[in-house]
């Protein structure tokens, strides 16, 4: 017969296994030979096979003592809801590993790809990695609101990309986040820029959501709270005759 040692050897399990598996109920514990020492059967070999196999698949310990005391249809039962589980739990971790992935790709985590083509556009005119992070939060902010809005209003935005009055404006902006925080020279021609920009379209920037506000409230605040000098530039664009920051208005008489 075996020692408890080469009991555990043989299951492929730890001698510490063996002995949890006794306290808890799984196997039972021998009683000692005459020489004060406790031997397993093959019987005892079995039964932990059995415990080790099952417990392997992902049981719960304190189910397999049913498991193992269950007829062969309850027994099945039993392996169906298992495999069950285990099919879902799969499906939970693969989901996990394409988040994950989506994660090591930046932009793209909750962004459209229209948006990261946008961001990427950005970065190729200059734009601060900064600069770019604001934009892009920003976006996720109007995205989690109207999912559709991305899609419908970058073409639009990619299409400002062509004047070099907005690729200026990139420029300054990305200048001032990344300089001297207090330092506002560059917030008046920043303002002058949006302005021109606004009067020369001939419409306030809705982008046809004019019943909602609340997410450009939330990238007002996002701003200020980013950068305080944003609540300077806002008042640089209330002077000039227009409101907000994020969605221009005209300042209402």
């Amino acid at each position: 017969m075996l020692t408890i040692g080469q009991l555990a050897a043989y299951a492929g399990v730890t001698v510490r296994t063996v002995r949890h598996y006794h306290q808890i109920g799984l196997l039972p514990e021998p009683e000692r030979d005459a020489s004060g020492y406790r031997t397993y059967t093959a019987t005892a070999v079995v039964a932990l096979i059995k415990i080790r196999t099952i417990a392997n698949a992902g049981v719960p310990l304190a189910r397999v003592r049913a498991m193992l005391d269950a007829d062969p249809a309850t027994f099945a039962e039993a392996i169906q809801r298992i495999d069950d589980h285990l099919r879902d739990e799969i499906e939970r971790l693969e989901t996990s590993r394409k988040q994950i992935g989506r994660l090591a790709a930046g932009d793209s985590l909750v962004l459209p790809p229209e948006v990261v083509a946008y961001l990427d556009r950005l970065r190729a005119i200059g734009a601060s990695e900064r600069m770019v992070a604001g934009e892009r939060d920003g976006w996720i902010l109007v995205g989690a609101r109207w999912p559709d809005y991305p899609r419908d209003w970058i073409p639009y935005k990619i299409a400002q990309l062509e004047d070099p009055r907005v690729v200026r404006l990139y420029r300054l902006l990305s200048d001032a986040l990344d300089g001297d925080p207090g330092d506002e020279s560059r917030l008046p021609e920043v303002a002058d820029l949006m302005v021109e920009l606004a009067e020369e379209s001939g419409e306030e920037e809705t982008g046809g959501q004019a019943e909602d506000d609340l997410p450009f409230d939330l990238m007002d605040a996002f701003a200020i709270e980013s950068d305080p000098r944003a609540v300077r530039l806002m008042e640089l664009m209330r002077e000039r005759g227009w409101a907000r920051w994020t969605k221009l208005e005209r300042v209402r008489e």
